[in-house]
């Protein structure tokens, strides 16, 4: 059986925050102390204080999460606040993990983040999950989900998403028992004895034709069809009659991200800015040689999207009713539909009813999980549903 108890907070004094999530999560479990609590926090917090303050008060260290860009539940949302899911569980078991150095050895990070796992070895429990919240900004995010799948033998199933910090990509942080890392990976290894259903989807097309990335120096595109990158977004905005401006694109770009084909489908990157050169810089790797498409979408494909990945995480729990559930999209995805971002929770909402959900936006989202489109992405819909 599966307690589980989501909260949130716009309590701006970390270390009060932290006592009113971790006293409500304990009260909860009826004085009982958690087995583990997720917690996501904006940047406007003292992350090492909240986080003792809410290991006090919930009586674990089992402790994950990160910093964030913005916080939900199905209770409400915001920004500058503090989200939190605390478990309780007679069937599941759980280990924190911590890599460090993803930025100059994410293989090492990896293997640093998975050191602990229980179900590596022989183990009684059906199911293997994780919860990955990485530093976004250290990069290599992608070669981190491979390194973690391949280290793990295919045998887990990776959710989570990048570190925010309230959409200023200064310094993201990731949370790993009391402590607070940057240029790190967390991670929360999840034995089941039942299934835990992970669902994503974005809902973007194609708006034009296939451009081949002619050169690409990790996150900034250099070169598509052999001229510079910049060259083909001009272009695009002018047949679309859309308005970009070199100095200011950020309002262009987050209602034309780029989509790399892939066997699965498009996985998004979203541009930031334009770099010397004609050079687009952005959120994520697109990688040399790939072929990409600029890609358009609505506020009802969001939330078409958004249900599509809760209708999937669900019919994963083959007949067990749910408990709670993370939920993660980009911050691009909430800065482009302001209010109409809470369309999108609603319609989780409503899906996961009774259950509740406890998420945040992120600096892309990872999902790696069978029958679902996995990797690294942006303005992407991660949906994991926990079973009572």
């Amino acid at each position: 059986m599966n307690q589980t108890h989501i909260s949130l907070t716009d309590t701006r004094n970390s270390e009060v925050a932290g006592v009113e999530l971790g006293r409500g999560i304990r009260e909860a479990f009826g004085g009982a102390p958690a087995d583990a609590v997720v917690v996501f926090a904006s940047a406007q917090h003292d992350y090492d204080k909240l986080l003792q303050a809410l290991a006090a008060e919930a009586g674990t260290q089992t402790i994950v999460g990160s910093s964030s860009a913005g916080e939900f539940t199905n209770l409400g949302r915001g920004e500058g606040q503090v989200s939190a899911l605390g478990i309780r569980s007679s069937d599941m078991k759980f280990a924190v993990g911590l890599g460090q150095g993803v930025s100059h050895d994410p293989a090492e990070a990896a293997r640093q983040a998975i050191e602990g796992f229980r179900g590596r070895g022989k183990t009684q429990a059906a199911y293997r999950n994780a919860l990955v919240m990485t530093d976004a900004l250290a990069g290599h995010t992608d070669a981190l989900v491979e390194e973690l799948t391949v280290l793990t033998g295919g045998a887990y199933r990776f959710f989570g998403g990048g570190a925010g910090d309230d959409g200023r990509f200064h310094s993201t942080h990731v949370f790993a028992g009391t402590k607070a890392y940057s240029n790190a990976v967390s991670t929360l290894e999840l034995l089941s004895d039942k299934p835990i259903g992970i669902g994503v989807a974005h809902g973007w097309q194609p708006a034009g034709p296939g451009l081949r990335v002619t050169q690409a120096e990790g996150t900034r595109l250099v070169g598509l069809n052999g001229a510079p990158a910049i060259e083909a977004i001009e272009e695009h905005a002018a047949k679309t009659g859309q308005r970009f401006d070199p100095a200011d694109p950020l309002p262009f770009f987050l209602h034309n991200v780029l989509g790399i084909q892939s066997p699965g489908g498009y996985r998004l990157r979203v541009p930031l800015a334009v770099g010397e050169n004609g050079a687009i810089l952005c959120a994520a790797a697109v990688p040399e040689g790939a072929v990409v498409h600029i890609m358009k979408t609505d506020a009802s494909s969001a939330v078409q999207a958004a249900r599509q990945a809760t209708e999937a995480a669900l019919g994963a729990l083959e007949g067990h009713k749910p408990s709670a559930a993370f939920v993660f999209d980009c911050v691009a995805t909430r800065l482009r539909l302001g209010r109409a971002f809470e369309d999108e929770l609603e319609a989780c909402a409503k899906l996961l009813e009774p259950a509740g959900f406890v998420g945040c936006n992120t600096y892309g989202q990872i999902a790696r999980a069978e029958g679902q489109f996995s990797g690294f992405h942006n303005c992407t819909a991660v949906v994991c549903v926990l079973p009572e």
